[in-house]
């Protein structure tokens, strides 16, 4: 195996989150630290960086990335560290042969390399459109700075300006089909927009977000986004993190804008650590990915009902991940963007002032009751105790009804009464879910050829071994393929030692349990889209709470 099926389990693994399940992490300014587990120290010496994604132990001299650390902790080869953190991570090894794992590194880089120069076009271009330059600095706003830092370029009014340029670099249509640049004619499929690159953490580029010239167009998006590739996944983007992650480990918070054009404004207004999860609803994997960085998460979404709707799938989102989440309000203006236009002071000081997020969701939600009344203050109660039924820690869900209870000046066991009517068990059959066909089916048929193979050749291992979990959904494949598997089986694991198999067994039923969790959560997260698309808001928040769950449950 090449340096590519590393490369992906690292992407996916954050060192912090491996070395998590073995020692106890504090903060350290930009790192973390823990006592070493290979000498019996006093004051913690081991340091863990996130941001490059490797670990030292100053006692014992040692350090490395995640697999140098598992092989030191649990004694293993190499190879065998890498089964287990590819566990961990959800890649599936048997995709990466040698010759697969050539091909999906070579294609890979070659995407790389298509956004790359495609991004150099872009910019060029913008220098050689004077009007639409212009547009850049003197309507939207952007100053030289923030244009180089974030790339920003611009797509010709012209079918096919772009293909012709890649095509003369070598490249073919599939690779530019692939790369999310092509539309179903097979020609730009951006066009005189301005060009907002969209890139991983690294600051590798692997897509686009493209914003309209002229807005009195109608029948065009404002934006229009890339579509998912082999490099860019919406769910787990997060806009400027490239550009950002210096200044929210220095500072120790994140601020969560709505927009692209918001978190270049605020870098440009004095505030860096702006982020955003433009065009798609937070996920718990962006929440995730800001908590490599910091626990510190400030909103500054808007105080209309789409921004109190954000507000309450965030709060219940970053309870389960001990974020602690506060929101940025009442700063006088539509969004940050129009705010640092009046003054960038005005808003350096409203990211410095901000209100813990289930109080201001209180308090937004009392201008909508009028809580002096009964009725009022009974709906006001409804509405807010529905949210906090919906927040997974316990402890966290009684002080916020505390704090209600203080609010309305009534009694707490009177909330705790009303939580318990209002709960309600969650339903997925109320949306329709679109079915992710995820699991691969390498760990099933492995474990199943292992087993049927151990039946007839080592019958004392396969005792010892059925007791492992093997759902019941597979006892007729076992049965019917019997043949065909121990076959499989015979290629496979002939000549392994019992440990190996052991080891073997231990790893493929672990990797079906996550690979169920992984198709679950993909099943919830599709759930969760086509309700907010319907503006189904009771379903959204019945199918958030279970994500939660799930989010909660160890793979």
């Amino acid at each position: 195996m090449n340096d590519t099926v590393k490369e992906e389990i690292k992407a996916r693994l954050p060192v912090e989150e491996v070395i998590g399940r073995y020692l106890e992490l504090k903060r350290a300014g930009r790192n973390l630290k823990a006592l070493s587990p290979f000498t019996n120290e006093k004051t913690p010496s081991f340091m863990v960086s996130p941001e490059r994604n490797v670990w030292h132990d100053y006692s014992s001299g040692k350090g490395g990335d995640i697999f140098s650390f598992v092989m030191e902790v649990e004694g293993l080869g190499f190879m065998d560290a890498l089964k287990m953190c590819a566990g961990w991570a959800g890649v599936n090894l048997d995709l990466y042969n040698s010759a697969s794992d050539r091909e999906l590194a070579a294609k890979t880089k070659r995407l790389g390399e298509i956004l790359e120069l495609s991004t150099k076009y872009y910019q060029h271009a913008l220098l050689q459109k004077k009007s639409v330059l212009d547009y850049a600095i003197y309507k939207r706003g952007l100053n030289k700075q923030s244009l180089q830092d974030f790339r920003i370029g611009y797509a010709p009014n012209n079918g096919d300006a772009l293909c012709q340029f890649l095509r003369s670099r070598g490249f073919s249509e599939q690779e530019m089909d692939d790369a999310g640049l092509l539309n179903r004619r097979k020609t730009d499929l951006f066009r005189e927009r301005l060009m907002i690159p969209l890139s991983d953490q690294n600051g590798k580029i692997i897509g686009y977000t493209a914003r309209i010239l002229d807005d009195k167009i109608k029948d065009a998006p404002k934006y229009l986004n890339s579509p998912e590739t082999l490099l860019y996944h919406k769910s787990r983007h997060i806009f400027g993190l490239a550009q950002a992650k210096k200044s929210i480990i220095a500072s120790g918070f994140a601020v969560l804008v709505e927009g692209n054009m918001d978190v270049i404004s605020s870098h440009q207004g004095g505030v860096p650590e702006a982020v955003a999860t433009a065009g798609t609803a937070m996920t718990p994997e962006h929440l995730k990915g800001l908590a490599r960085f910091t626990k510190d998460l400030r909103l500054a979404y808007d105080g209309d009902a789409a921004g109190l709707k954000a507000t309450e799938r965030a709060i219940v989102l970053a309870s389960g991940l001990g974020i602690h989440l506060r929101v940025i309000a009442d700063y006088g203006a539509k969004d940050p963007d129009e705010l640092i236009q009046q003054d960038p002071k005005l808003w350096q000081a409203a990211v410095e002032q901000p209100k813990p997020a289930m109080e201001w969701l209180m308090d937004e939600y009392a201008k909508r009751f009028d809580i002096e009344s009964g009725a009022g203050k009974r709906e006001y109660a409804d509405a807010m105790v529905q949210i906090i039924n919906l927040v997974p820690d316990e402890l966290e869900r009684e002080a916020y009804r505390q704090n209600l209870a203080a609010k309305l000046q009534v009694a707490s066991d009177i909330l705790a009464k009303k939580a318990a009517a209002l709960a309600k068990p969650v339903r997925l059959k109320q949306v329709k879910v679109a079915k992710t066909d995820i699991k691969t089916p390498n760990s099933v048929e492995n474990l199943l050829a292992l087993l049927a193979w151990l039946e007839e050749s080592n019958l004392a291992l396969y005792k010892k071994l059925k007791s492992a979990e093997i759902l019941d959904e597979y006892q007729e494949i076992l049965y019917t393929k019997h043949n065909e598997l121990v076959l499989r089986a015979e290629s496979r694991y002939s000549g392994w030692s019992e440990e190996r198999l052991q080891q073997e067994m231990r790893m493929l039923t672990s990797n079906i349990k996550e690979e169920d969790l992984r198709q679950q959560r993909a099943e919830l997260q599709s759930a969760i889209e086509v309700a907010e698309a319907e503006g189904d808001a009771e379903s959204l928040d019945l199918l958030l709470a279970e994500m939660n769950k799930l989010n909660n449950r160890k793979e």
